[in-house]
């Protein structure tokens, strides 16, 4: 019994981890940034994504070594070119 007492405790912990396809699901609407392997970041409200990491953004803002580029409305990025996705940084005042 204790064995299985100590594995429950385990798999609470377990439980509440998120897995990467509940991570995007749970991003989906949100602003996010998502960084190319050309090192180019793009800034906006995540519309949607597939299994082949292809994003689809809204109010989308390309941004190179920092500084700000181009503004689109939409954009289409095809999942190959994705180094990562990355939510914005919440301040004191969004919690």
């Amino acid at each position: 019994m204790d064995g299985g007492a100590g594995g429950n405790a385990g798999g609470g912990g377990l439980s509440t981890a998120k897995t990467p396809a509940d991570f995007l699901k749970s991003i989906r609407g949100r602003p996010v940034v998502v960084k190319l392997n050309s090192g180019v970041d793009y800034r906006g409200i995540l519309a949607c994504l597939d299994g082949y990491m292809n994003i689809a953004m809204e109010q989308t803002e390309e941004y190179v070594n920092g500084q700000l580029k181009n503004k689109y409305g939409d954009a289409f990025i095809r999942g190959n070119n994705v180094l990562y996705i990355s939510t914005t940084k919440r301040t004191l005042g969004d919690q």
